[in-house]
């Protein structure tokens, strides 16, 4: 008996430790949501305040110049491809990745893009590009960051736990490549520039996208395009959004591609466009309506994309008044909102050690009477339509991107946030109210800019 009861006190001892253990780290590792009001907080005032009280960067020339560039990303050797989950290296190439350049100057103040046919552009790799365009002595005002948000691309320019875990890890030399490229891109497009006349054309294409979590709910149909005319070749090019995530190529798919904005851009580029380059828009809670995810069947799905954009322009206009005005706003941000359960949350310290740096802002450009606001939220479309009847009312185009050299997260409608969906759970990381935040910051940027 006095046996039978020291095992038990033994026992009994081990589970008090193991209780007390598991106990003590979850304190560590685990704290509550916040679901106080996001107006209430410091930060929200604090960045309506900045955006309020900051002046814009602003110029007045005398005629548009513009020029454009790409140079081919694609690896020596196979690298891990980035998207949905881990996959390991690709195993051969459907087709080549590339960055892109478009540089823009009213002879004043001179703007640029570049665009990657990546997942994102991380912020490690955004600052990497910003060092080599300084170090190579090149004349920019305003870099924008933009990217396919291929699910299909390359790998190795995420740092940190998080990017090791799931989104090929970090490599120098990969990142030392993609510096050199950008550099070569920019550099070329400023040394083609020549004088241009812009215009402004919106596309419905209601029937190749579609709310991904709601049926029937609401979403952007709209193509957003950008046309840069050179006026002693005619020679075009194409900046253009839509709202389409690019995963129409399935998660098994084991070749490096861009998904269905490289078949898209290549058919514009067969037909009346020198270049095209496709920057993601308001992809947040939008799925493309693909009939299928094999190569040819995304192929057949850009195709149809193509002939509505020839086909269906719903609203034309040009831009011949060369103004500019650009500025950067810095986002301050709730905790970091990592959820385990509805209620539940990793602690700030553990997401900043899993994430690293999220380089929050937004860039804004306005060209003429075109507002382009590059956004680190990875925005829902389902805003646009107020925001872009704002917009108008205030004589302006409106054009978001996101991917800027920011990433934070999911930025979706607040009344979703304790929905069981993927955006609205693992990857709304910045708590209850955010889309509501967004929603008033891209709101009063629109208003500044009338």
């Amino acid at each position: 008996m006095n046996k039978l009861t020291s095992t038990f006190a033994k026992a009994l001892k081990i589970f008090l430790w193991a209780f007390l253990f598991l106990a003590l780290l979850g304190f560590v590792l685990i704290t509550t949501v916040d679901r106080s009001p996001i107006e209430d907080q410091d930060f929200y005032q604090e960045t309506l305040q900045r955006l309020d009280q900051e002046s814009w960067t602003e110029t007045q020339g005398e005629v548009w110049l513009s020029g454009w560039s790409k140079v081919n990303l694609t690896p020596e050797r196979p690298v891990d491809l980035v998207g949905y989950a881990p996959r390991g290296p690709y195993e051969f190439v459907q087709d080549s990745s590339y960055v892109k350049a478009i540089a823009l100057s009213n002879g004043q103040t001179q703007l640029a893009w570049l665009n990657f046919e990546l997942l994102i552009v991380h912020p490690a790799l955004a600052k990497a590009i910003e060092e080599g365009v300084q170090k190579a002595g090149i004349p920019i005002d305003q870099l924008i960051f933009t990217a396919t948000h291929t699910h299909s691309g390359m790998g190795g320019y995420m740092p940190g736990p998080l990017g090791e875990m799931a989104f090929g890890g970090y490599d120098e030399k990969i990142v030392e490549g993609l510096v050199a490229k950008s550099v070569q891109a920019l550099q070329s497009a400023l040394s083609t520039q020549d004088t241009v006349s812009i215009s402004f054309r919106k596309t419905n294409a209601p029937d190749h996208v579609s709310n991904r979590f709601i049926k029937d709910g609401p979403y952007d149909p709209f193509v957003r395009q950008l046309i840069f005319t050179k006026k002693t070749d005619g020679k075009k090019a194409l900046f253009f959004t839509y709202s389409a995530h690019a995963t129409c190529l399935s998660s098994k798919f084991m070749g490096l591609s861009g998904d269905y904005p490289k078949f898209l851009t290549q058919r514009l580029e067969s037909r009346d466009y020198e270049f095209a380059l496709y920057a993601a828009g308001t992809v947040g809670s939008h799925r493309p309506m693909a009939k299928g995810n094999t190569p040819e069947l995304v192929q057949s799905y850009a195709a149809s994309l193509d002939s509505v954009i020839w086909l269906r322009m719903t609203n034309f206009a040009s831009n011949k008044k060369p103004l500019i005005k650009y500025s950067r706003l810095n986002l301050e941000l709730r905790e970091p909102h990592l959820r385990i359960s509805d209620n539940l949350r990793i602690r700030p310290w553990l997401f900043d050690y899993l994430v690293g740096d999220t380089n929050a802002h937004l860039d804004i450009t306005q060209i003429g009477n075109i507002l382009m606001i590059a956004s680190s939220g990875e925005t829902s479309g389902v805003f646009y339509e107020e925001w872009e009847k704002l917009a108008q009312e205030n004589g302006l185009k409106l054009i978001i991107t996101v991917f800027n050299g920011g990433y934070i997260g999911y930025i979706t409608p607040d009344e979703l946030y304790d929905e069981h969906f993927h955006e609205v759970r693992e990857m709304n990381w910045y708590g209850p109210g955010n889309g509501h935040y967004f929603d008033q910051l891209i709101q009063k940027t629109i208003e500044k800019a009338q």
